[in-house]
């Protein structure tokens, strides 16, 4: 199981790379009352930080939920704003 969810943040990862640039990627996956999800938060090299939610599991997210590259503006997180998930 825990290969299966290391290939799946592998994957994702590489989405993220392939959709936003050279950028450090961090996956994890968070339970709450509504179920499991999983957080992608992002920084370029100039240390503008940048997340997104799916709310699916890890293993289930697939490429289609990483946003398109002109939704990267609305994806930027306000220095100072604790985001609570990185």
């Amino acid at each position: 199981m825990e290969s299966r969810r290391a290939e799946a943040a592998a994957r994702l990862k590489a989405w993220t790379r392939s959709r936003f640039g050279d950028v450090t990627v961090m996956v994890t996956e968070l339970e709450s009352a509504s179920g499991l999800h999983t957080v992608v938060a992002f920084w370029t090299a100039n240390r503008k930080h940048y997340h997104f939610r799916v709310r699916k599991a890890l293993e289930d997210v697939t490429q289609a939920d990483v946003p398109p590259v002109e939704d990267k503006d609305a994806l930027a997180m306000t220095p100072g704003v604790d985001c609570r998930c990185c």
